[in-house]
């Protein structure tokens, strides 16, 4: 009787361990399967599945959907690669760029739904906007209040246009960029024009149905950090690490498509220029194109914002680290080389100043 018991345990043991294994070989089909279908190649899908291994995640499928498993993965081969000396590689390199596409697609396609609106009674206060009146121009507003029966603007303004403007009963087209969203556009019209707040404001109708523009490319974080800030010319290679102090800004956020930055002076846009600063004592020169500038008068600060050029692929992986965070804390404030001859009092005001003259002439012309 006992010999059937044992004989029957060990039968039991025997199909739980065979179906324990077929549900593990059922998990990496499905996974080879999966990585296909996004787009990697049988190659790239081997190193993967040595990478899931590694980090012992236990539904080797549930990287392609979920954003912080694959950051895991991320940091595990980036750690892997930095300790076998390979991070500079160019193969290496391909790869990476390849999981953070990838990483980019799952974070997008989780968030793209949760934060657009649909109505302009969604539109936050403070919301900047960009005012389209047909046959005379476009002017520059933010909403003041969003109630119920209707949205309140600040008075339109435009410095080329002096003249004082009849709002009231006006046809209107209202533009304006949501941050870590997109871009919308809805038509309207002016009922009344009031103070609100003691700001001059008109009030004008809701609209029910925005046409959502301009989708994000990338995702851009919060990056408060010192920076040079150099001038673009024809002749000049725009990847290049330049030596010398440039203008000093403060970068307010960046991505890999591009970055704002707070600057001394009223900046122009189309204005070519390139950014450096270091991430994790990586020196990154980021060259671009001013897209959209708020100058702010009372303390003469300009926002600018800069779509960036097409960056080297291990610049852009350097960024990416930072985005998704999968990189240890750095805290370096100011970029390579510049950073220890200011230290030892080599860079001198009088470059920073000449730094400053050029960019404030070049703005203002």
């Amino acid at each position: 009787m006992t010999f059937f018991i044992i004989a029957a345990v060990a039968v039991l043991l025997g199909f739980l361990m065979l179906q324990k294994r077929k549900e593990k070989s059922g998990n990496w089909i499905q996974f080879f399967a999966k990585g296909k279908e996004a787009g990697f190649s049988m190659r790239d899908m081997e190193k993967l599945r040595r990478l899931v291994s590694d980090c012992k995640i236990p539904d080797p499928v549930s990287i392609f959907s979920s954003h912080s498993q694959f950051q895991v993965v991320i940091r595990s081969m980036i750690n892997t690669a930095r300790l076998s000396g390979e991070i500079n590689d160019q193969p290496v390199q391909e790869f990476l760029s390849k999981l953070f596409d990838y990483c980019k697609k799952i974070e997008m396609a989780a968030t793209e739904n949760k934060v657009r609106i649909s109505n302009s009674r969604q539109i936050s206060e403070g919301q900047i906007l960009r005012i389209l009146v047909p046959g005379t121009g476009v002017y520059k507003s933010e909403v003041i209040k969003n109630l119920g029966n209707n949205l309140t603007i600040s008075r339109p303004i435009n410095s080329k246009q002096t003249s004082a403007m009849q709002w009231n009963g006006l046809k209107i087209s209202v533009y304006f960029w949501r941050e870590s969203d997109a871009g919308y556009v809805f038509d309207t019209e002016v009922i009344d024009e009031v103070f609100s707040k003691g700001i001059s404001s008109l009030k004008v109708e809701h609209n029910d149905s925005l046409f959502r523009t301009q989708k994000r490319k990338s995702t851009r974080i919060k990056f408060c950090k010192m920076a040079f800030l150099y001038l673009v010319r024809d002749t000049d290679s725009p990847h290049m690490l330049e030596k010398t102090a440039g203008l000093r800004c403060m970068l307010d956020d960046i991505s890999d498509t591009g970055c704002s930055f707070k600057v001394k002076g009223h900046a122009s846009q189309g204005l070519r220029l390139k950014v450096q600063f270091s991430i994790d004592r990586y020196p990154i020169c980021m060259p671009g194109t001013v897209r959209a500038v708020e100058y702010k008068e009372d303390n003469d600060i300009s926002l600018v914002r800069m779509e960036a050029d097409a960056l080297p692929i291990g610049t852009r992986n350097q960024i990416l680290c930072e985005v998704y965070k999968v990189l240890e804390e750095d805290d370096d404030e100011l970029p390579f080389r510049v950073i220890e001859e200011e230290a030892d009092g080599v860079v001198s005001q009088k470059q920073s100043e000449n730094a400053s003259e050029n960019f404030q002439e070049v703005m203002n012309a």
